[in-house]
């Protein structure tokens, strides 16, 4: 077990330190640009361009982790030259591009899908080294406040994205061009913000062994760790993509076709005002059950799935469920992981749970968009049901035996 330390200056009792405050802008200015994207493509793809759920699925696949393996690159690297913010700003900076070349593309699906790989691979570099500045800047009894309110102001940007997408498409009508272009100005915001404002120790205390390929896969060699990451990757395969969960809503409750675009804003209110009193409580009796308990939460949207109808209750139920999910789930993860790595392998380790999650989730996308292209309905349903039951239940299974499973995480680290 390792043991985060943070600079004098920041282990004020009660607080975070600025550099998480800081990261938390930038996300929330990310997160606007990423979101007003999310938000748009599903519309974009299956009812402008028409493409079919199997070809969604594979799009939508390459969106959320083809591209993960990138995150070990962005961790190994970050923790190599002890500079997390520089590799991070490379993520940034990279998906800020890419929003500019959507247009471009126009109705290409092949086009499509590299500017999305493009795009994945800026969040697959930013990722870890950002998670690895937050959890260095912290004190270990604090993660989960600081991963939850740091996720709380990214949710602020969740929340703003697709109601600057709707706001755009109600006035100009599904015009790609402008979605993009104003996109891309919010991403380029957040970079300099993280450039201007996040600071990083220049001589980074070093706890543990040498940066290096073999000392990050050695991590895997630690049974709590291991444990850890092949839970979070069992879990990824059975979690649907928040573009197909909307889908499903809208087609499970028959909501009108216009409000899938603002679905999100649901999910990110909840998720907003959940995430950091959810990260405090995970501080207290432990970051694993919450996590898990968060995903039986996602199970009980899928069954909501298959109830037919609902209209507005309906969705507004399961877009509850479904923020809460993420507030029990998002930062705790990294909060957890935290406490399993030393600070010289901290983004390294990060990475591979991320990029492991990420790469399960991409066969998540890709095999489910097949299921509901070439299956009926409730049959994709019962099977995300029976898929993610069974994920659970292994994930619960693996951590079981742990000598201190029931002991919060606050005290183990």
């Amino acid at each position: 077990m390792y043991v985060a330390s943070a600079r004098p200056r920041d282990r004020v009792k009660g607080r975070v330190p600025g550099t998480v405050v800081a990261l938390g802008a930038v996300s929330l200015l990310t997160d606007v640009s990423a979101e007003m994207v999310t938000a748009f493509l599903p519309v974009y793809l299956l009812f402008t361009l028409n493409m079919s759920y199997a070809q969604f699925g594979l799009l939508d696949g390459l969106y959320t982790g083809a591209t993960a393996v990138l995150r070990l690159v962005g961790g190994h690297v970050s923790d190599r030259t002890h500079r997390h913010k520089a590799v991070a700003a490379v993520g940034y900076g990279l998906s800020a591009v890419t929003k500019l070349i959507f247009p471009v593309v126009g109705a290409s699906a092949f086009g499509i899908g590299a500017t999305l790989a493009a795009d994945r691979a800026g969040k697959g570099l930013r990722t870890a080294p950002r998670d690895a500045l937050i959890s260095l800047a912290t004190p270990p009894d604090r993660l989960g406040a600081a991963f939850g309110l740091h996720r709380s102001m990214d949710t602020v940007g969740a929340l703003l994205g697709p109601l600057v997408t709707f706001l755009l498409l109600y006035s100009i009508g599904t015009v790609a061009g402008p979605v993009f272009v104003v996109s891309a100005c919010f991403a380029v915001v957040g970079l300099i913000v993280l450039v201007a404002f996040v600071r990083e120790n220049p001589r980074p205390a070093v706890v543990g062994p040498r940066p290096s390929v073999r000392a990050g896969v050695a991590l895997l060699r630690d049974a709590g760790y291991r444990r850890a990451a092949v839970a979070a990757a069992v879990l990824g395969l059975a979690t649907l993509s928040d573009a197909f969960v909307f889908i499903l809503v809208q087609r499970a409750t028959d909501a009108p076709l216009h409000l899938l675009p603002l679905m999100p804003l649901g999910t990110a209110l909840v998720f907003l005002v959940a995430a950091t009193p959810v990260g405090r409580l995970a501080d207290r009796i432990g970051r694993w059950p919450v996590f898990l308990g968060g995903h039986v939460l996602l199970l009980a949207v899928y069954v909501l799935l298959l109830t037919g109808g609902g209209g507005y209750v309906g969705v507004g139920a399961a877009l509850l469920l479904h923020g809460l999910f993420y507030a029990a789930t998002d930062g705790v993860l990294s909060a957890r992981v935290s406490t399993l790595v030393p600070e010289s392998l901290r983004a390294s380790g990060l990475s591979v749970v991320q990029t492991g999650q990420a790469l399960a989730r991409l066969v998540s996308s890709v095999a489910f968009g097949l299921l509901l292209q070439f299956a009926a309905f409730g049959t994709a349903v019962w099977a995300a049901i029976g898929s993610l039951l069974v994920a659970v239940l292994v994930a619960w299974r693996l951590n079981a035996k742990r000598p201190d499973a029931k002991r919060p995480d606050a005290q183990e680290a």
